[in-house]
C-alpha cells in the first residue's frame, strides 16, 4: 500500500453539528484525531483529496497541522443517509512499525463454474478482519470464485491473504457459496401452502348438534 499521502488539516475551535455543518458547507470533512495516548483533536480535511486519496486506496496518511505532521490511519468513515458522501473521519495515530487489527473488503473476481448449472453465488461476509504492519494493510482482499460448483463453499480459511497478513474471523465461517436459489415465495403462497388444521368439535357442541333435531320435531 502506499504511504506518501499527506493531507493538510485545520484544527476546528468549535466542535458540534453546527460546526460540522458549517465545515461541510465549506468543502471540508470533520474529523477527529486520537490514540498514542494523546489528547484527541478535532480537525477538518479537504472533502476533495480525503477522497481522492481513498479511492487511490491511502488508508496510512501524513496529517499536516501547522508544522507538525503526524501518521495516521482512517480508521472508521460515517457516509450521510444515502451512504454517498462521508460527513465525517476517525483517524487514529500510528507508529510504522506497529501492527494493527482493521477491517479490509473482500473483492470477487472471475465467473463460478456452476454458474453453468444455474448456480448463484452469494457473498455471506464481504470484509474480513485482519492483523498486520500498519504500512501494509491491503487495499481488498481479491478472491476467485472460478472453481466453485454448486454445493460448495469457501471458508475464512480457505481465502488466501497477502503475505504478513493474518487472519482473525473464525476460520470456520462461511463466506461465499454457490448454489441453487428456489424463487422466492409470497407471504400469500406460503399461507395457502399451510396445512388446515382440523376442526375441534368439543363435547358441548357435540350436545348443542344432537339437541337441534329433537327441538325440531316438537
Amino acid at each position: 500500500m502506499e504511504t506518501g499521502l499527506v493531507l493538510k488539516a485545520e484544527k476546528r475551535a468549535e466542535t458540534g453539528s453546527k460546526s460540522a455543518a458549517r465545515a461541510r458547507k465549506e468543502g471540508r470533512i470533520p474529523a477527529v484525531i486520537y490514540g498514542h495516548k494523546k489528547e484527541p483533536v478535532a480537525v477538518s480535511l479537504n472533502a476533495h483529496d480525503l477522497v481522492e486519496g481513498l479511492h487511490h486506496g491511502h488508508r496510512l496518511i501524513d496529517v499536516q497541522i501547522g508544522r507538525k505532521r503526524e501518521k495516521a490511519l482512517v480508521k472508521d468513515l460515517q457516509y450521510d443517509h444515502l451512504g454517498k458522501n462521508i460527513i465525517h473521519a476517525d483517524l487514529m495515530r500510528v507508529d510504522v512499525k506497529e501492527t494493527v487489527r482493521v477491517t479490509v473488503p473482500i473483492e470477487l473476481k472471475g465467473t463460478a463454474a456452476g454458474a453453468n448449472e444455474g448456480g448463484v453465488v452469494q457473498e455471506h461476509l464481504d470484509r474480513l478482519e485482519v492483523e498486520c504492519k500498519v504500512t501494509e494493510i491491503p487495499e481488498s482482499i481479491v478472491v476467485s470464485v472460478k472453481e466453485l460448483n454448486v454445493g460448495d463453499a469457501l471458508h475464512a480459511a480457505d481465502i488466501e491473504l497477502p503475505e504478513g497478513v493474518k487472519l482473525l474471523n473464525d476460520p470456520s465461517t462461511v463466506v461465499i457459496t454457490c448454489s441453487l436459489v428456489a424463487a422466492a415465495k409470497t407471504a400469500e403462497e406460503v399461507e395457502a401452502e399451510a396445512p388446515v388444521a382440523p376442526e375441534v368439535i368439543s363435547e358441548q357442541k357435540e350436545a348443542e348438534q344432537e339437541e337441534e333435531p329433537s327441538k325440531e320435531s316438537r
